[in-house]
């Protein structure tokens, strides 16, 4: 049992961290930098993704940083063009090479693409990568409910997380009910909606309430469901602050009143339904 609040126990038992720092448009050359910072500030799982072609500058980070590996939580994603099952062990070996490491702490299926059809047979190269020790944990990204029983009824084997687009505009209550049932840990990618909710009328008075950033308050929200948060920031002060969501606590009302401002046309990425890249 984890009773550390900056961890959440997944259901192949590794220890999560409940804040990570996300790293999308932050370049190869800037990561070096950028990733030490957050590492400094004290953020231990790093995500990123083949897509975001800036493994290499993360790998350099993490080889620089004065923290073991064994201390970094690091997690990356395989890309579309690499479904199907030897072309995602093939994907692993060249995140492993950029990241300069031997292992991934968690690799995920970044979307199912369900018009190729590969992400069954992907999924199982996955569970191979997991039984070698070269994935810690193994999870997926934007799976639908549809995907993710597509898994369950074809390999038996359940995804320790699920990485998805989540902010108080797009709570996605039905498919975290999913999860919950079937031990799957929600993470929220974008789970500030870019900034999006930070003028909503509930959140800007809690931000009042509690003294504490939108930001902040929407980062609490997430923590309060049991849900992993990725906020991606360059700005040091930025980066602190997103951390700093431990010394306050949402009450039920505070919860009761997020949950009004959840739309249903709240989704600003692609539907993985018909996404197609």
């Amino acid at each position: 049992m984890v009773t550390d609040p900056k961890f959440i126990l997944l259901n192949d038992k590794m220890k999560m961290p409940t804040v990570g720092f996300g790293t999308w448009q932050i370049s190869n050359a800037e990561a070096p930098v950028i990733i030490n910072q957050a590492l400094d500030a004290g953020y231990r799982l790093i995500d990123t993704a083949s897509m975001y072609n800036n493994e290499e500058g993360i790998g350099k980070a993490i080889k620089e940083n004065s923290l073991s590996r064994a201390e970094i939580f690091l997690a990356t994603k395989l890309w579309s063009n690499d479904h199907g099952y030897d072309n995602a062990l093939r994907a692993m070996d060249n995140s492993l090479k950029r990241l300069q490491t031997d292992y991934i702490d968690l690799f995920h299926i970044h979307w199912p693409v369900p018009k190729s059809d590969k992400y069954v047979p992907t999924w199982k190269a996955l569970s191979r990568l997991h039984k070698e020790g070269l994935a810690k944990s193994i999870g997926v990204c934007n799976f639908q409910i549809s995907h993710l029983q597509r898994l369950l009824d074809e390999t038996g084997i359940v995804p320790a997380v699920n990485q998805i687009e989540l902010h108080p505009h797009f709570q996605q209550k039905e498919l975290r009910e999913f999860h919950a049932k079937h031990g799957i840990v929600t993470e929220a990618w974008s789970p500030l909606s870019r900034g999006e909710v930070f003028t909503d009328k509930a959140i800007a008075a809690l931000s009042e309430k509690y003294k504490k950033s939108p930001a902040q308050i929407v980062l609490r929200w997430h923590f309060e469901n049991g849900v992993v948060a990725i906020p991606k920031s360059s700005n040091f002060s930025r980066i602190l602050e997103n951390l700093n969501i431990f010394d306050f606590k949402l009450n039920e009302s505070d919860l009761v009143e997020i949950s009004k401002i959840d739309k249903t046309d709240g989704r600003i990425s692609a539907n993985p339904d018909t996404a197609d890249f």
